[in-house]
């Protein structure tokens, strides 16, 4: 759920996403609550409902609790009533974070978003202090073993794409995000399956940072992701292979 880096990598390796399925459950649920009370309830005619659902059969969620988020999203049964907010802060070395979240409870979040950019040596900013490093993209993964760079070209860039980029273990499509819909959709007639896709920020320039800087941004980003309210956390930080290694 979190915003498409290699140091993700290390958190897969140390299992850390097994050990939170609970939390990413309730993420999952939240998105197709919103998404349902914003677009309707028939995922055929409503492309952020259906790659909500489509994540969530992804990671097993029982049906019955797929149904019943939709239904509280439409209003058919009783629900919390989210609210979708961007949050911007710094973090160390003028590093800039974006933090999408849906909380039935402003007051409470925005103060437990605070604490966390406190307790790592990061600042919780107003408005429009870190939004301006990112561009606003449609991003899709996919395995790295799905496709080669040919297929991407012809399919992807084919489709409507600006750019694809080696992540590692994956790939990472970029789009605009009115073409997003259309290049998920070419990739998968092309029968290359896509992992994730979704609209999400990309920095306009990454900040190479090592050392206790780089260590504390990995830090600071793991916190806020881990928060129950925290959808997506987006930041402009790089670290080098060599640093990542350190760390792990």
């Amino acid at each position: 759920m979190s915003g498409h880096s290699k140091w993700a990598t290390i958190k897969r390796k140390k299992g850390a996403l097994d050990a939170k399925r609970g939390k990413l459950f309730t993420k999952l649920i939240k998105e197709i609550t919103v998404a349902s009370r914003m677009g309707g309830g028939d995922p055929n005619g409503n492309p952020r409902l259906r790659k909500a659902v489509n994540d969530a059969k992804g990671q097993a969620m029982p049906a019955d609790t797929i149904k019943r988020a939709i239904q509280r999203g439409t209003g058919e049964i009783e629900g919390a009533n989210y609210e979708e907010i961007l949050y911007e802060g710094t973090g160390p070395a003028g590093t800039m974070f974006l933090i999408e979240a849906m909380t039935d409870n402003r007051n409470r979040t925005v103060a437990e978003i605070r604490k966390i950019f406190e307790k790592n040596n990061g600042q919780l900013g107003a408005g429009g202090s870190a939004q301006w490093a990112f561009d606003r993209k449609g991003v899709i993964t996919l395995a790295k073993e799905s496709a080669n760079e040919d297929q991407l070209m012809e399919v992807a860039v084919g489709m409507g794409a600006d750019d694809y980029s080696d992540q590692g273990e994956e790939w990472q499509v970029l789009s605009g995000t009115d073409a997003l819909d259309g290049v998920a959709k070419a990739l998968e007639e092309a029968k290359i399956p896509v992992k994730s896709y979704g609209p999400g920020y990309i920095p306009k320039t990454k900040k190479a940072v090592s050392e206790r800087d780089a260590e504390v941004c990995l830090n600071l980003f793991d916190a806020l992701d881990d928060h129950d309210d925290v959808q997506n956390v987006y930041a402009d930080f790089d670290i080098a292979d060599d640093e990542l290694a350190k760390i792990s």
